[in-house]
């Protein structure tokens, strides 16, 4: 019988990156987006087109938390933060477009999700070498939660736990750009950009790693053309 995954995705780069590499390795694929405030649809959008365009199953999950307002990806009082490429993930240097605690609540729908439809693994796309600094995008806080999943779901009580899958974790983004174009993944409909609009704004932390990425890979970005 075929393995199935439920794949995290934005619709951006990083995640539909992931979401090939498990296609490729015969998984059969679920994907999941999320609508939790942030300042435009226009990921949600990409996340559709390239599902559609994959033959992807995707489900839509609305969140509604009142305390993310505090970070600046969803509320439009705050300024986006536009600093040096240099100066972009600095260790200890979390910037003001972390969402409190985004990815473990995405990866506990994930597991969820995985449970309820008899999955053997989840898959995300973060990566801790050209990244913002986000605590939840590092390895060991994935290794913590997939042990912690074996607890807490009726597989892992069954002695099948669901694996927890970080392909591009220690990809740079020139890595995870080849990695797409070898996979074929459609990459032109990809969006990373944190504000909303037909072209991405070119000044905020994930155009500037997305561009860099490109640049060093050594092909133009298909999203641009």
């Amino acid at each position: 019988m075929k393995k199935k995954a439920v794949v995290l995705f934005s619709g951006g780069l990083d995640s539909t990156t992931a979401l090939s590499w498990a296609l490729s390795r015969g998984y059969d694929c679920v994907a999941v987006s999320f609508d939790y405030g942030q300042r435009h649809d226009r990921e949600n959008r990409s996340a559709r087109a390239i599902a559609r365009r994959l033959g992807v199953k995707l489900h839509e999950i609305k969140l509604d938390f009142p305390w993310f307002d505090t970070c600046s990806l969803v509320n439009k009082k705050l300024k986006l933060p536009d600093v040096k490429l240099a100066k972009i993930g600095r260790k200890g240097d979390i910037p003001s477009t972390y969402v409190p605690g985004r990815n473990l609540v995405f990866a506990s729908v994930g597991f969820s999700l995985a449970d309820a439809i008899g999955a053997d693994a989840i898959v995300l796309g973060p990566n801790v070498v050209d990244y913002s600094g986000y605590p939840d995008c590092r390895p060991e806080f994935y290794r913590a939660l997939g042990k912690a999943a074996a607890y807490g779901t009726r597989r892992g009580a069954n002695g099948r736990p669901i694996k927890i899958l970080t392909p591009l974790i220690r990809l740079s983004k020139a890595g995870i750009a080849k990695l797409g174009r070898k996979l074929k993944a459609p990459l032109e409909l990809t969006w990373s950009c944190y504000l909303g609009g037909k072209r991405p704004c070119g000044h905020c932390d994930s155009c500037k790693l997305r561009a860099k990425g490109f640049a060093e890979a050594g092909f133009a970005d298909p999203a641009l053309k």
